[in-house]
């Protein structure tokens, strides 16, 4: 993997930031980009994880880019490339969550989660997809949820789009294969970022005694088998989805 280039959709913090420190362990260079978010000054942590992922020495590219529009990620797409000089991975990390039940959940709810967890996908891998087939080889990651199989309550429009997510992988694993393009998706648990933390503690309380290893994952815990998909030692792995949820959809 070293020199190679991965791209992770919403970088700049919690899971996508891990997966990108990952990367940059592994001496890939990362190019990410992000959104302004409402009471949070994502450029500060877009800096902030840029310094970090430098720091092992590799090259960054980041910038403001909303996967909802094709043409601006058709055109994060072709600067990161020329920026770091090609392009081998994607991560579809870029997601979020507007939860309410389901009788009192507005339009406006539900097409903000769907457009960007599953057209966002869409247009990352259609921008990826002519570089990835030019060259022969390419891998793509999408960051799912456990909740695609067992979702809670007020989670309709969350758990519809990630398991619209799902059924992009597979599809997208069989267009794309015959081009040695190796498509597969991670379906995390809960995970230790700041969304988390914004949760009642007796939701986390409930999340860890569910999981059959009695906790929730570390942001490391799904970068680690990101990277894995990506590696050569995935090679022969594509179409599939790795539940990294510490056994919460085996409990009861």
């Amino acid at each position: 993997m070293d020199g190679h280039v991965a791209l992770v959709s919403g970088g700049a913090t919690g899971l996508g930031r891990a997966i990108g420190l990952e990367f940059a362990r592994r001496r890939v260079h990362v190019a990410f980009n992000y959104v302004d978010l409402p009471g949070r000054d994502i450029l500060e942590q877009a800096l902030l994880t840029e310094t970090a992922l430098r720091a092992h020495g590799i090259r960054v590219f980041s910038d403001r880019c909303d996967v909802r529009r094709r043409d601006e990620m058709e055109a994060f797409v072709e600067t990161a490339q020329s920026e770091l000089g090609g392009l081998h991975y994607l991560v579809n990390n870029a997601g979020i969550a507007h939860d309410g039940a389901l009788w009192r959940l507005s339009e406006e709810a539900w097409r903000d989660v769907l457009d960007t967890n599953v057209t966002g996908a869409f247009h990352c891998i259609r921008a990826v997809a002519p570089v990835f087939r030019a060259q022969h080889y390419g891998r793509i990651v999408n960051v799912a949820s456990h909740q695609a199989f067992r979702p809670g309550f007020g989670v309709s429009n969350y758990a519809t789009s990630k398991a619209a997510l799902i059924g992009l992988t597979k599809s997208a694993a069989v267009e794309l294969g015959p081009s040695n393009v190796n498509v597969n998706a991670v379906a995390p648990g809960f995970v230790r970022t700041e969304m988390l933390s914004k949760l009642p503690p007796e939701v986390l309380e409930r999340a860890e005694k569910s999981a059959v290893l009695g906790r929730v994952a570390e942001p490391e815990d799904v970068a680690r088998v990101v990277a894995f998909l990506c590696s050569d030692d995935a090679r022969h792995v594509t179409g599939q989805v790795i539940l990294v949820d510490g056994g919460l959809t085996l409990g009861s």
